[in-house]
């Protein structure tokens, strides 16, 4: 195991954790609750499987209540300790930050950005910000919790985040497309499971017949050996 992985803004040990990666495997994720941030190696964001991105929501779900610090005015690399550089990309849920190194050897993006791109969170529209100027003037930016006042930014004027909503109904169609492609991505291949089975099947009636002297044998349970490659594609 290497070094801790410091987080770009507070610069204090992350915490890793570990989720589903595509096609196979684990993709280890650095997170920081105190910043609501994550450290994403070069591709690990498109790398994570739909059920993996289902458990990292629930994960930031969890830690919604914790203690949120600001984000610095200048970000590290936490690889190279260059400074990173702000980016901006659109989403289905609309434009998300995040910031780069230049070196590629990642990107920093908070919880909020990072619900943005996978559709959880959504943009407010110009009309609920002017509805929501009427009733309050200053927010706290869902990305760094600095104070914006809506009455002369649409956006965080520390971090440029824009004013976003967690909204109910956008989280409910998101769990449901993620969980989806998981079922999806997870369903064995019937043509695959055919030629496993018949596989199996030849195996083991080749070492039968070593073992019974080449004596003639009948071809065994297709539902069983189907049941057993079933059961051993969920386990990998």
């Amino acid at each position: 195991m290497g070094p801790a992985t410091l987080c770009p803004s507070c610069r204090h040990p992350m915490a890793p954790h570990r989720f589903e990666r595509k096609p196979l495997g684990t993709v280890e994720l650095d997170l920081c609750f105190s910043c609501q941030s994550i450290w994403f190696d070069e591709f690990e964001s498109v790398q994570i499987t739909p059920g993996g991105i289902i458990e990292l929501f629930k994960l930031i779900h969890e830690h919604r209540d914790d203690q949120r610090l600001p984000l610095r005015d200048t970000l590290q690399c936490p690889r190279c300790n260059e400074p990173l550089l702000h980016g901006l990309d659109v989403a289905k849920g609309g434009r998300f930050n995040y910031h780069r190194c230049l070196q590629k050897h990642g990107r920093f993006t908070t919880f909020s950005q990072f619900m943005i791109e996978k559709g959880f969170v959504r943009q407010l529209t110009p009309v609920e910000i002017e509805e929501l100027k009427s009733r309050v003037q200053v927010i706290r930016c869902g990305s760094c919790g600095a104070p914006v006042d809506i009455r002369n930014e649409n956006a965080c004027g520390h971090c440029r985040s824009p004013i976003t909503i967690l909204d109910p109904q956008a989280v409910e169609q998101a769990l449901a497309g993620y969980h989806q492609a998981e079922v999806k991505r997870t369903a064995p291949n019937p043509e695959a499971l055919a030629d496993a089975i018949l596989l199996a099947e030849r195996e083991r009636s080749r070492r039968q017949r070593e073992k019974d002297g080449f004596l003639e044998r009948d071809i065994g349970d297709l539902v069983v050996s189907g049941l057993e490659v079933v059961f051993d594609s969920f386990r990998r």
